[in-house]
């Protein structure tokens, strides 16, 4: 999983950065695990803009994705490692030996043929989904539930993974991509590994129509505005706009949002890094 950087033939290609996806071995998705994605274009049910600067961009496919890996004690053979226009990470299509197809999130390093399995009992390689209680301490994960059979959603994006600190009790502590050490339910499951193509954070779209194409819109900023338009707009000449904050006036850059009294926070042992 690589990375190439263009020579600048054109001005497109001058600080273009892109993934080689020598990893990549299908180009066609599996048609049984497609669903159709319907875009918003920023609108919401009566067709008013709620969110800016979205729209447009090339049409998809959603790849629906197993993210609960409940098919205990089945193993399954990867059969393809494949692009999702609708995640930063790979996928992999693995088959069961009862037949059954599904779609996975690629960890880094899984190959074509590899032997993945779920359930307790089994070692805990690359691509295995374990119950944090049956998981080495000290090891790499992704793909983490926060409530059993909830299916997993920390550590879901191109090259992020979590570390199995220790156990304590019904609890596990894990160190969270953020830098935030929280306490998890040991009987909840985690997928061995870190998840594939970890360069996406070194790409660079090189154009704006590149950009374009993913459905995002130019975006303005809040100190090239009138002062009806943003808290940091206006002014004489370039002025620089006061104190960061958004639209609404929610301040940003050191200003803390999450809430106080939010139920999770006795989960949580240590804070994320500023």
């Amino acid at each position: 999983m690589a990375v190439r950087k263009l020579k600048p033939v054109t001005p497109g290609q001058r600080h273009k950065i892109i993934s080689t996806f020598d990893e990549i071995t299908c180009a066609v998705p599996e048609k049984s695990l497609l669903e159709p994605l319907k875009r918003s274009g920023g609108r919401n049910h009566s067709g008013k803009m709620t969110m800016r600067y979205l729209g447009g961009g090339h049409k998809k496919m959603y790849r629906v994705i197993d993210f609960l890996r409940d098919k205990d004690g089945i193993p399954a053979i990867v059969k393809t490692v494949e692009y999702d226009p609708n995640r930063t990470g790979r996928i992999s299509l693995v088959e069961y030996s009862d037949g059954e197809k599904r779609y996975i999130i690629a960890p880094h390093g899984l190959k074509v043929g590899q032997t993945v399995q779920s359930g307790k009992d089994i070692a805990p390689e690359v691509g295995n989904t374990l119950a944090m209680s049956d998981i080495p301490l000290g090891t790499i994960i992704h793909n983490i539930e926060l409530r059993p059979g909830q299916g997993g959603i920390l550590a879901r994006s191109a090259g992020s993974y979590a570390q199995l600190l220790s156990r304590e009790g019904k609890f596990a502590i894990i160190k969270l991509p953020s830098g935030e050490s929280r306490m998890v339910l040991v009987n909840c499951k985690a997928t061995i590994g870190s998840v594939s193509n970890p360069d996406h954070s070194i790409e660079k779209s090189g154009k704006a129509g590149r950009s374009r194409w993913f459905g995002r819109r130019p975006r303005t900023r809040g100190v090239a505005m009138n002062p009806v338009d943003h808290p940091m707009g206006g002014g004489e000449g370039r002025a620089s706009g006061g104190h960061p904050r958004s639209r609404k006036g929610l301040p940003a850059k050191g200003f803390k949002t999450r809430a106080k009294k939010k139920d999770s926070n006795k989960y949580i042992i240590e804070k994320r890094k500023k």
